[in-house]
This record gives C-alpha cells, sequence and structure tokens, in this order.
C-alpha cells in the first residue's frame, strides 16, 4: 500500500515538473515573440473633432539578434498612423540604437512624440525576481546606455521629445498640446516643471485661438502622483508603459504585479483616471534580457482610434498582430 502511494506521489511531481516546463517553454520561446496589434477606440478629442489614429509603442527593449520583434515593429508603419507616441525602455544593450531606428523604419516619417524610460538610461542587470512581489521598491540599475544618440537620431527625424516640456504638434491640421515626464519609476520625473492648465488659452493674432482638440500626457512609468498631476490639470488622455502588462499572469486572475504604484486592474489597456482623464498603459513588445519571459500576457503595440466626445465607441475587436 505504502508502495503504491509513493508511486502516486512520483507521478504527480513528475507531472508538475512537466507541466511547468511546459509552462517555462511556452513563456520564454513562444509567447514572449507571440506579437500582437491592438485596437482600441477612445473618445477623448473634442467634438466636432475628426478622428485621429495614434499609433502606441512602447518598452521594445531591443538589442542585437531580436529579428522576429524587429520585423514586427517595422511593419506598423504598414497601418499610416497620424502620430506615433513612444513611451520608453526602447533600449537593452549598448549598441541597441542602430536596431531602434532600423526597427521603427518608416514610423520615424510620420509626426511623432516620445518621453525615455529608465532602461533607457541605463542597461537591465540581473534583479531577484522575488523582489518584483516583496521588494518593489528595490532599484538595480546598470550601465548608462546611449540615450543620448537615440533621442538625437529621434529629433533629427523630426519626432518631438516631451521630457518635462510643454508643446503642439499639428495632425491632420488639428492642434493637440503635448506634455511629458521623466521616468517616474526611478524618481526622475519633475511634474512641476510642466505644472499648469494644459491648455493655456494662447491666443491667435486676432485673439480668438481655438484650443486644442486633445491634451496629451506621456510618462513612462504610470506612477499615480504623476497620473494625479495630469488630471488636475485637465488632460484628456495620459499614455504609459512600464508594467508589461503584468508580464507574467495567471488566468482569471491577471496580473500578480504592476512594478508601479496603479492597481492591478489597470496594469493594460484604457481606464479612467478621475473624472476627465482617460489612462492607456501598454503591456509593450519586449522584455528585460534577464527576464525573457511572457504568461498570458502576449507582447503588444496598440493602434488608438481617437474620436470626438459622444461619438459612437462600439470597441473594435483586438487584431492579431502576425510576426512579419
Amino acid at each position: 500500500m505504502a508502495q503504491h502511494g509513493f508511486r502516486t506521489a512520483g507521478r504527480v511531481a513528475l507531472g508538475a515538473v512537466a507541466t511547468g516546463a511546459l509552462g517555462l517553454g511556452w513563456a520564454t520561446v513562444v509567447e514572449r515573440q507571440w506579437f500582437a496589434l491592438r485596437r482600441v477606440t477612445l473618445p477623448v478629442l473634442a467634438r466636432g473633432a475628426r478622428p485621429i489614429r495614434v499609433l502606441h509603442v512602447s518598452d521594445l527593449h531591443l538589442r542585437p539578434g531580436q529579428d522576429r520583434e524587429e520585423r514586427f515593429v517595422a511593419g506598423l508603419a504598414d497601418l499610416a498612423p497620424d502620430l506615433v507616441v513612444n513611451t520608453g525602455d526602447n533600449l537593452s544593450h549598448p549598441r541597441g540604437v542602430p536596431v531602434v531606428l532600423r526597427a521603427l523604419g518608416g514610423l520615424l516619417d510620420v509626426p511623432g512624440v516620445f518621453v525615455f524610460g529608465s532602461n533607457d538610461h541605463h542597461g537591465p542587470r540581473p534583479k531577484n525576481p522575488l523582489d518584483y512581489l516583496f521588494r518593489p521598491e528595490h532599484r538595480v540599475l546598470g550601465p548608462e546606455l546611449p540615450w543620448r544618440d537615440l533621442r538625437a537620431a529621434f529629433v533629427e527625424r523630426g519626432w518631438q521629445d516631451a521630457t518635462h516640456a510643454r508643446f503642439e504638434v499639428t495632425v491632420g491640421g488639428q492642434r493637440i498640446a503635448v506634455a511629458g515626464v521623466d521616468d517616474p519609476h526611478v524618481g526622475r520625473d519633475d511634474y512641476d516643471r510642466i505644472a499648469g492648465p494644459a491648455d493655456p488659452g494662447a491666443d491667435d493674432a486676432d485673439g480668438t485661438a481655438d484650443p486644442p482638440v486633445l491634451r496629451l500626457g506621456l510618462t513612462h512609468a504610470p506612477e499615480p502622483r504623476v497620473l494625479d498631476g495630469f488630471a488636475a490639470d485637465g488632460y484628456d488622455l495620459v499614455l504609459a508603459g512600464h508594467t508589461h502588462g503584468g508580464q507574467l499572469c495567471l488566468p482569471g486572475y491577471g496580473a500578480l504585479v504592476t512594478n508601479c504604484g496603479i492597481d492591478r486592474s489597470r496594469v493594460t489597456g484604457p481606464s479612467r483616471w478621475g473624472s476627465h482623464t482617460r489612462l492607456h498603459v501598454s503591456a509593450g513588445l519586449g522584455t528585460s534580457p534577464w527576464a525573457p519571459a511572457r504568461f498570458w500576457c502576449r507582447p503588444e503595440a496598440t493602434l488608438l482610434d481617437l474620436v470626438p466626445v459622444g461619438a459612437d465607441t462600439r470597441p473594435l475587436s483586438d487584431t492579431a498582430g502576425p510576426t512579419r
């Protein structure tokens, strides 16, 4: 009888090991490269404005040899967005700048705005995965990366750096007020540098300037203190990344952690922040080379269909992107 019990326990243990191995293989080999294009409709534009298509990309974490991700990102140019928003963590390697520029390719010919994340400034280093659960405030920064070269290349191609800056971009003849901060995850943010009403009401020649059709805030990590600032200043939409959608999620439960101060329910996709502001968090496209796994959380870019407040917002189906 005891021998039968040992055999049963052995089979259970063997099954658990096999299941774990299959899950690890799926997360590290399949899902982390199973790229998706999501599509979301958000009613955030001023009434009477024409719809705007915004491509939101984040957390590429690119390094040499990631040909599959590079091809997917390059293929996003076929979407012909009106505006590209990049919310940081493009790099993961000292030689990553040419890879990022090659991947973004034709998207750099589209009007774009960006902020950087901590992994643009510093390379990743090994970290105890349990820290994400029990010591989320613990920071491990690697060597400095060539973020200045990446910034210069973006600016040379016409993209505008929103880091602690306020400016306007014109998309299809429509004004968008933009502001952003440096990465709050590592304390580089200084919201006071951009604080104030999102549209201070600058007058044109006859003193009757029309307000912008959208007030857009950018941050890499969606920390509540920054989101509160944008909401208090009247921003219509805030875009962020950083969370990787939780990266490791459980069916029926979702993300285990967000790696920042927001609730797990906001770890990816659209939500409201306050009574007026909409928040969209991208699950991003990459991972740290020290944690190359995703489970129940596909890497993604998002095409945001921005429409006027009060417009028909019946949801569009998510579209699985081909791995070109």
